[in-house]
C-alpha cells in the first residue's frame, strides 16, 4: 500500500499528534551494538532518513524525541546532534517517561505518535493516539500496533512513519532556497 493511502486510512488518529516518540534500538537503529571503547562505551548505527524525518516534525512544529532503555554517549550525541525535544533513557519501563512526556509538553495520550518494537514497549503502544513498529518486532508488539512499517529497524522505518504523518497533516519539508521562494 501506497504511503499516501495509508495515510488517508489513519488521517483521522494522526490528525491529533502533537508530539511524536520513537524508541531507539529496533527502531532508529537496526538494534545492534557494538563496543567502542571504555571512553565512549556502546555504540550504535542510525539512519539518515530517520534524523532528517526527525528534524522535519521539529520544522512543522511537532514535539519530537526518544524514549529508550539503553544509556550510551552515543545515544546522548545522535540526539544532542539533532537537537530534539527531550530524550529519556536508561528505563525499560517506558511508562514513567511517557508521563514526563506528557506533563512536560502539556499533550495527551491520543496527541501521542509512539514507535517501538520490543515486548516493554507495549504499554505505550496500546495506550498512544497511534502507534507503530517494525515487521522484525516480536509478534504481540505488531498485535497492538496500529500500523507495521514496510522497512525494518534501522532502514529508515521512523521516516516511512514520518511520511504517513506527514501526509496525513500535510507539512511539507522545510528546503533553504526552495520554501524560500
Amino acid at each position: 500500500m501506497e504511503l499516501e493511502k495509508t495515510a488517508q486510512k489513519f488521517k483521522e488518529k494522526l490528525s491529533k499528534i502533537k508530539l511524536c516518540a520513537f524508541d531507539l534500538d529496533g527502531i532508529l537503529t537496526d538494534g545492534r551494538v557494538f563496543w567502542g571503547n571504555e571512553e565512549v562505551g556502546f555504540n550504535r548505527f542510525f539512519h539518515v532518513y530517520d534524523g532528517y524525518g526527525l528534524k522535519m516534525l521539529k520544522q512543522a512544529g511537532i514535539k519530537v524525541g526518544v524514549i529508550t532503555g539503553g544509556d550510551s554517549v552515543s545515544v546522548d550525541k545522535r540526539i544532542e546532534q539533532l537537537g530534539l525535544d527531550f530524550l529519556y533513557k536508561g528505563n525499560e519501563d517506558k511508562r514513567l517517561a511517557i508521563k514526563q512526556v506528557m506533563k512536560e509538553h502539556q499533550v495527551q495520550l491520543e496527541e501521542i505518535l509512539y514507535m517501538g518494537d520490543e515486548l516493554f514497549d507495549i504499554p505505550i503502544l496500546k495506550a498512544v493516539g497511534f502507534s507503530a513498529t517494525v515487521p522484525n518486532s516480536h509478534k504481540e508488539v505488531k498485535e497492538v500496533a496500529d500500523y507495521v512499517t514496510i522497512k525494518e529497524s534501522g532502514k529508515g522505518c521512523a521516516r516511512e512513519v514520518i511520511d504517513i504523518l506527514r501526509y496525513a497533516i500535510g507539512f511539507e519539508p522545510y528546503i533553504p532556497g526552495f520554501n524560500d521562494e
